[in-house]
């Protein structure tokens, strides 16, 4: 039986990665007056955008750290739906080991949701159709958030016009999973996701609940979600659970936002170091060949499983291929490929190549809805560039945090040695490597850079917008001073 989605009561970033909309700002907010910051964020849940359709001209989405939620008047009691790693955040000790950051990551060295930097508790997310409406939305939103005091801006993420291209030069967003009850995946049946087991384009086809709570996952159950006692709902403004609980969490999903700070010029230039010729002349073929192996797709976007010797501008949004029948031995693209970790399709144990290895994969998908930046004013201020990594999931701990740890950060991934991810992994001790498995022997690329530092970050809540309603107007008052 096929998922129907409230799409008016879900925030329109779950539905749509707002691609019509190329510029993108994004405000966050501590609250300073709990009682003043409710009536202002109200007003601002107004102009929500719901995911019934593709807005023509500006979107805002509004999500909050549990911080953020406890400050409104969800106390710690109530927050007992919510999982672990929300409610400690992202930059508990174990949870930044957990997700290494360390060393040139750590927490104490971001510009905003470390230990030593102002307050995370509201990010509000701006899109418009061009520059001058998103101004003039973003100066709206500040008048609105700081008349009285009730809120203080934390810090503001600017980002760089949407090109398709991220700043390492290479096409994004390509591999993103269809979700089921959404538009794209109706063509698509859940028999033909789960039956042909070839890790293609059928195969992304992705439960609901693996995203959005209140719906089934990929087990067939529903993601744990925060539910309240119906007294603190009398009004009935939040949905209801068959037992009678007021469900704060349907619709809702947890949004993971990371700064990433990429060093376009240290990536470009370790990969041009490593395939000058005997002469000692650059050789710019050999160079984009081993950038294309360290992400597993040309930069025009076509895979090498498919185009393993060139780019093919055909094949540049292919999406439709599995690693077990036509590459198992990583001879097209590498074992430890950007976007073979990311998303291993069919190649995962117990029986890779089998429907059940997919379904393996389907359990630790993401949507991602990041947006890069840049040093046209859009960065941080210093010249950088980088991607503002955005996903959403429905279970933080077994989505984001298990790709990120499991699959990206694990020097030992797929039978490789000191080889966490080329591009994003981090670096310990100058040891990582990059291995192109070949024929009749191996190519080992040593002691690779920090490409990708994280420069900031924390995990929201992106509720409902019933939920938002009621967070705003009819959440129990007592939130900390």
């Amino acid at each position: 039986m096929t998922t129907t989605l409230d799409r008016q009561d879900i925030q329109g970033l779950v539905t749509r990665g707002y691609s019509t909309l190329p510029r993108a700002g994004f405000l966050v907010f501590a609250i300073t007056q709990p009682t003043a910051a409710r009536a202002a964020l109200g007003r601002l849940a107004r102009r929500v955008t719901n995911g019934l359709s593709e807005p023509s001209d500006t979107a805002v989405n509004l999500a909050f750290t549990s911080d953020g939620l406890r400050r409104l008047g969800l106390e710690t009691p109530e927050l007992g739906g919510f999982p672990y790693e929300f409610v400690s955040g992202m930059t508990a000790p174990d949870r930044s080991r957990f997700l290494g950051d360390v060393g040139e990551n750590a927490p104490r060295y971001w510009r905003w949701g470390g230990p030593a930097t102002p307050p995370v508790h509201v990010l509000v997310m701006l899109y418009a159709r061009d520059e001058q409406r998103l101004h003039r939305l973003e100066e709206e939103t500040r008048q609105g958030a700081l008349a009285g005091g009730a809120l203080a801006e934390t810090i503001r993420l600017g980002t760089a016009e949407l090109t398709g291209h991220e700043p390492f030069g290479f096409r994004d967003g390509i591999s993103q999973p269809l979700v089921e009850g959404l538009s794209k995946a109706e063509g698509l049946s859940k028999a033909a996701a789960a039956g042909a087991g070839g890790g293609g384009e059928g195969d992304q086809v992705v439960r609901a609940g693996e995203f959005v709570l209140g719906y089934p996952n990929e087990y067939g159950l529903l993601t744990d979600r925060p539910l309240l006692p119906s007294r603190y709902d009398p009004d009935g403004l939040l949905p209801r659970t068959p037992q009678g609980a007021a469900d704060f969490g349907r619709n809702g999903s947890y949004l993971v936002f990371r700064q990433l700070r990429q060093d376009v010029e240290a990536f470009w230039g370790y990969l041009d170091a490593q395939t000058r010729r005997p002469d000692g002349s650059s050789d710019p073929a050999a160079r984009d060949a081993l950038a294309a192996r360290m992400v597993g797709r040309w930069s025009g976007g076509a895979p090498l499983v498919h185009a393993p010797r060139q780019d093919d501008p055909a094949l540049a949004t292919d999406n439709d291929f599995g690693y077990f029948a036509t590459d198992p031995d990583g001879l097209r693209c590498p074992l430890g490929a950007h976007i073979r970790r990311a998303n291993p399709r069919d190649s995962l144990d117990p029986r890779p190549g089998s429907a059940e290895s997919v379904s393996i994969g389907r359990r630790h998908r993401l949507l991602r809805r990041g947006r890069p930046y840049g040093p046209d004013g859009s960065g941080d201020g210093t010249g950088a560039r980088g991607l503002h990594f955005i996903g959403l999931n429905a279970n933080i701990s077994r989505q984001f945090e298990f790709i990120q740890h499991t699959w990206l950060n694990d020097p030992d991934f797929n039978g490789l040695h000191d080889a966490p991810d080329p591009l994003v992994g981090p670096r310990q001790d100058n040891r990582s490597t990059f291995t192109e498995q070949g024929r009749p022997v191996r190519t080992r690329h040593l002691a690779l850079p920090q490409f990708v530092t994280v420069r900031g970050g924390a995990y929201f809540f992106l509720p409902g917008l019933r939920a938002l309603h009621w967070l705003c107007t009819a959440a129990p008052e007592g939130g900390q001073q």
